[in-house]
Protein backbone atom coordinates (compact mmCIF):
# COMPACT_ATOMS: atom_id res chain seq x y z
CA UNK A 1 0.00 0.00 0.00
CA UNK A 2 1.55 3.40 -1.09
CA UNK A 3 1.94 6.23 1.54
CA UNK A 4 -0.61 8.29 -0.49
CA UNK A 5 -3.64 5.22 0.64
CA UNK A 6 -2.31 5.30 4.07
CA UNK A 7 -3.41 8.90 4.56
CA UNK A 8 -6.28 9.35 6.75
CA UNK A 9 -9.20 11.20 5.18
CA UNK A 10 -8.62 14.00 7.77
CA UNK A 11 -5.01 14.53 6.44
CA UNK A 12 -6.80 14.50 2.90
CA UNK A 13 -8.93 17.48 3.95
CA UNK A 14 -6.14 19.35 5.18
CA UNK A 15 -4.24 19.36 1.73
CA UNK A 16 -7.11 20.29 -0.04
CA UNK A 17 -7.92 22.92 2.51
CA UNK A 18 -4.33 24.19 2.08
CA UNK A 19 -4.95 24.24 -1.86
CA UNK A 20 -7.88 26.87 -1.25
CA UNK A 21 -7.31 30.10 -1.99
CA UNK A 22 -7.76 33.40 0.00
CA UNK A 23 -11.37 34.61 -0.88
CA UNK A 24 -12.57 31.59 -3.04
CA UNK A 25 -16.95 30.99 -2.44
CA UNK A 26 -16.25 27.61 -1.92
CA UNK A 27 -19.11 24.29 -2.08
CA UNK A 28 -18.29 20.92 -0.14
CA UNK A 29 -20.14 17.99 -1.18
CA UNK A 30 -21.27 15.28 0.65
CA UNK A 31 -19.20 13.26 2.37
CA UNK A 32 -15.08 13.08 2.90
CA UNK A 33 -15.78 16.61 1.29
CA UNK A 34 -17.54 18.28 4.32
CA UNK A 35 -14.34 17.95 6.57
CA UNK A 36 -12.37 20.76 4.42
CA UNK A 37 -14.19 22.81 6.50
CA UNK A 38 -12.28 21.79 9.78
CA UNK A 39 -8.89 22.29 7.93
CA UNK A 40 -9.37 25.73 6.47
CA UNK A 41 -5.85 27.59 7.44
CA UNK A 42 -6.20 30.53 10.01
CA UNK A 43 -6.27 33.76 8.98
CA UNK A 44 -7.55 32.64 5.41
CA UNK A 45 -11.10 33.99 4.17
CA UNK A 46 -12.73 30.96 2.77
CA UNK A 47 -16.70 31.41 2.19
CA UNK A 48 -18.19 28.22 2.41
CA UNK A 49 -21.28 27.14 0.36
CA UNK A 50 -23.98 24.53 1.29
CA UNK A 51 -26.37 23.77 -1.31
CA UNK A 52 -29.34 23.41 1.46
CA UNK A 53 -28.86 26.81 1.23
CA UNK A 54 -26.48 28.15 3.62
CA UNK A 55 -23.65 30.51 2.84
CA UNK A 56 -20.40 31.20 5.77
CA UNK A 57 -20.88 27.32 6.79
CA UNK A 58 -18.10 26.85 9.42
CA UNK A 59 -16.23 23.91 10.89
CA UNK A 60 -17.87 21.33 12.76
CA UNK A 61 -19.42 22.29 15.71
CA UNK A 62 -17.98 20.69 19.31
CA UNK A 63 -19.60 17.61 20.10
CA UNK A 64 -22.18 18.80 22.48
CA UNK A 65 -22.63 21.94 20.83
CA UNK A 66 -24.70 20.28 17.76
CA UNK A 67 -28.13 22.32 16.93
CA UNK A 68 -29.75 19.77 13.89
CA UNK A 69 -31.61 22.46 12.89
CA UNK A 70 -28.42 23.95 11.43
CA UNK A 71 -26.81 21.17 8.63
CA UNK A 72 -25.40 20.91 6.20
CA UNK A 73 -26.97 18.93 2.56
CA UNK A 74 -25.42 16.30 4.28
CA UNK A 75 -27.83 16.58 6.79
CA UNK A 76 -24.63 16.78 9.39
CA UNK A 77 -24.41 19.52 12.03
CA UNK A 78 -22.18 22.51 11.43
CA UNK A 79 -21.77 26.21 12.22
CA UNK A 80 -22.34 29.46 11.01
CA UNK A 81 -19.59 32.01 10.51
CA UNK A 82 -20.09 35.41 11.94
CA UNK A 83 -21.89 37.29 8.45
CA UNK A 84 -23.02 33.80 7.22
CA UNK A 85 -26.64 33.49 6.01
CA UNK A 86 -29.21 30.82 5.24
CA UNK A 87 -31.61 31.48 2.08
CA UNK A 88 -33.85 29.43 0.08
CA UNK A 89 -32.62 26.34 -1.83
CA UNK A 90 -33.53 27.60 -5.28
CA UNK A 91 -31.36 30.96 -4.47
CA UNK A 92 -28.49 28.27 -3.70
CA UNK A 93 -28.89 26.44 -6.41
CA UNK A 94 -29.22 29.60 -8.77
CA UNK A 95 -25.68 30.31 -6.83
CA UNK A 96 -24.47 26.93 -8.03
CA UNK A 97 -25.56 27.23 -11.90
CA UNK A 98 -24.71 30.40 -11.92
CA UNK A 99 -21.25 30.83 -11.86
CA UNK A 100 -20.88 32.30 -8.84
CA UNK A 101 -19.00 29.80 -7.12
CA UNK A 102 -14.96 29.34 -7.62
CA UNK A 103 -14.65 25.95 -5.88
CA UNK A 104 -17.13 23.08 -5.57
CA UNK A 105 -15.19 19.52 -4.23
CA UNK A 106 -16.66 17.00 -4.39
CA UNK A 107 -16.86 12.88 -3.86
CA UNK A 108 -17.10 10.26 -6.78
CA UNK A 109 -17.25 6.68 -7.49
CA UNK A 110 -14.84 6.90 -10.38
CA UNK A 111 -13.52 9.55 -12.23
CA UNK A 112 -12.24 8.93 -15.89
CA UNK A 113 -8.74 9.83 -17.94
CA UNK A 114 -10.64 12.42 -19.51
CA UNK A 115 -12.02 13.96 -16.29
CA UNK A 116 -15.51 12.65 -16.86
CA UNK A 117 -17.14 12.50 -12.95
CA UNK A 118 -19.40 9.19 -11.66
CA UNK A 119 -21.68 10.66 -8.76
CA UNK A 120 -24.35 8.77 -8.77
CA UNK A 121 -26.61 7.07 -6.17
CA UNK A 122 -25.00 2.95 -5.86
CA UNK A 123 -28.57 2.10 -4.11
CA UNK A 124 -26.86 0.38 -1.51
CA UNK A 125 -28.56 0.72 2.08
CA UNK A 126 -27.69 4.15 4.24
CA UNK A 127 -26.64 5.03 0.38
CA UNK A 128 -27.25 8.79 -0.38
CA UNK A 129 -30.62 8.41 -2.16
CA UNK A 130 -29.56 10.78 -5.36
CA UNK A 131 -27.08 12.82 -7.19
CA UNK A 132 -28.66 16.09 -5.37
CA UNK A 133 -26.35 19.58 -6.63
CA UNK A 134 -23.20 17.38 -8.22
CA UNK A 135 -24.41 18.16 -11.56
CA UNK A 136 -25.20 21.33 -11.05
CA UNK A 137 -21.84 21.84 -9.44
CA UNK A 138 -19.82 20.77 -11.46
CA UNK A 139 -21.41 22.48 -14.29
CA UNK A 140 -21.30 25.51 -12.55
CA UNK A 141 -18.32 25.99 -10.31
CA UNK A 142 -15.31 27.54 -11.87
CA UNK A 143 -13.23 24.62 -10.81
CA UNK A 144 -14.35 21.00 -9.82
CA UNK A 145 -11.81 19.08 -7.52
CA UNK A 146 -12.42 15.05 -6.63
CA UNK A 147 -11.75 14.45 -3.02
CA UNK A 148 -11.92 10.53 -2.88
CA UNK A 149 -10.21 7.25 -2.06
CA UNK A 150 -8.22 6.02 -4.87
CA UNK A 151 -9.40 2.24 -4.61
CA UNK A 152 -12.75 0.93 -4.20
CA UNK A 153 -13.33 -1.37 -0.73
CA UNK A 154 -12.88 -4.13 -2.90
CA UNK A 155 -9.12 -2.77 -4.02
CA UNK A 156 -10.50 -1.70 -7.62
CA UNK A 157 -9.38 1.37 -8.93
CA UNK A 158 -11.43 4.85 -8.84
CA UNK A 159 -9.73 6.39 -12.05
CA UNK A 160 -10.68 4.24 -14.84
CA UNK A 161 -10.69 4.82 -18.68
CA UNK A 162 -14.07 5.70 -19.27
CA UNK A 163 -17.09 5.66 -16.56
CA UNK A 164 -19.23 2.99 -16.00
Amino acid sequence: MSSYQKRSKDELAKRVAQDIHDGAYVNLGIGQPTLVANHIPAGREVILQSENGILGMGPAPTAGNEDYDLINAGKQPVTLLPGGAYFHHADSFGMMRGGHLDICVLGAFQVSATGDLANWSTGEPGAIPAVGGAMDLAIGAKQTWVMMDLLTKQGVSKIVTQCS
